[in-house]
């Protein structure tokens, strides 16, 4: 892909620019038990605009019926068929490389073992019970047992299979341990390495764009090692929202393929044109704001909304940083911002 040295404008909003979005859910729509403020709103607005919604989430604990209903309880309507999981992407990924009714041995929540099932596989939970792959995927209910069972199997040869490797999740209590810290627990017993189909690598893009018929997605997220990255390896555009794991210190120092598109505090971005970010004389303009990279830092002044102001920082330090991560000092102009 090109090079992206800053975020990009829009004369229109990205709902009705985009035919489907490709939503993240945790750090996006919802934490923990709670809808993310102006998620539902906005979702429903976009909607009304014509905009397909699609929730992609790397959570392989629950299944899509179950993610549909507590979505429809926050105020979101949605359909089994609009969730997409890194579950039902790895359960494809073994399905293509195993024969029909093959034992798989599943650790993970509900979601993975009906995913395992959805490709005419046969989920069992033992080493000892002969499977020919084994697969792991997050539960909030994860044993020590369990990842005593997966490393068994790894030992023996079995093909492993993870996911996705996030290693954090985040919660309405902050950000917990995710399937990745999971993963690296069996790395460390067994010295295997899984085979991976959750965001950013190509099985899940793969896979929402095969249950959702999206001819010009949108990729919705708010971590830029996943979400960002996904779109990137996709070869997608993509909107980061502020709303999860993702601080604008992390964006600024973003390398090439953790550059989002568009950049918005929340799912309202869907509905608004992006302004655009205009280079003059070595600085960069957008809106109200002016920032500047040199040797010493970056700078911001101007006056206006603040997220203005970091899409013009945004485009200094990609500038400045070119292929690289900008490493130059960003607090002073984050404070500046309200940051």
């Amino acid at each position: 892909m090109t090079l992206r040295t800053s975020p990009s404008g829009s004369d229109r909003a990205p709902a009705e620019r985009y035919d489907t979005a490709l939503l993240d859910l945790d750090g996006v729509v919802y934490a923990g038990g709670d809808a993310i403020d102006h998620a539902v709103d906005s979702l429903a607005a976009a909607r009304e605009r014509g905009m397909r919604l699609a929730y992609v989430t790397n959570n392989a604990s629950r299944t899509p019926d179950t993610v549909a209903a507590h979505l429809s309880e926050l105020g979101v309507p949605a359909e089994p068929s609009e969730v997409v999981t890194s579950a039902q992407a790895v359960a494809r990924l073994i399905a293509e490389d195993v024969p029909a009714g093959s034992k798989v041995l599943v650790i993970g929540g509900d979601g993975l073992v009906e995913a395992v099932r959805e490709r005419g596989l046969e989920p069992v939970f033992s080493a000892d019970d002969a499977p020919v792959a084994a697969v792991q995927g997050f539960s909030p209910d994860l044993r020590w047992a369990q990842l005593a069972e997966i490393s068994y199997a790894v030992q023996r040869g079995v093909p492993w299979y993870a996911s996705n490797t996030d290693l954090t999740i985040p919660s309405g209590r902050g950000i917990s341990p995710g399937n990745g810290a999971a993963v690296e627990v069996v790395r460390f017993a067994t010295g295997g390495s899984p085979k991976v189909a959750g965001k950013p690598l190509p099985p899940m893009h793969r896979e929402s764009v095969l249950r959702t018929g999206a001819r010009t997605p949108l990729v919705v997220g708010d971590r830029l090692d996943t979400d960002i990255e996904g779109a990137y390896a996709g070869g997608v555009d993509s909107l980061l929202v502020l709303t999860g794991v993702t601080r604008p210190a992390a964006l600024l120092a973003a390398e090439p393929r953790h550059r989002p598109t568009y950049v918005s505090a929340d799912l309202r971005g869907l509905l608004a044109p992006h302004p655009p970010v205009e280079a003059e004389d070595g600085s960069f303009r957008c809106g109200g704001w002016t920032a500047a990279a040199d040797d010493d830092g970056l700078t911001v002044d101007g006056s206006g909304d603040a997220l203005d102001g970091l899409r013009a920082l945004c485009a200094a330090a990609w500038t400045y940083a070119g292929e690289g991560t900008c490493t130059l000092d960003a607090g002073p102009a984050l404070g500046k911002l309200g940051w």
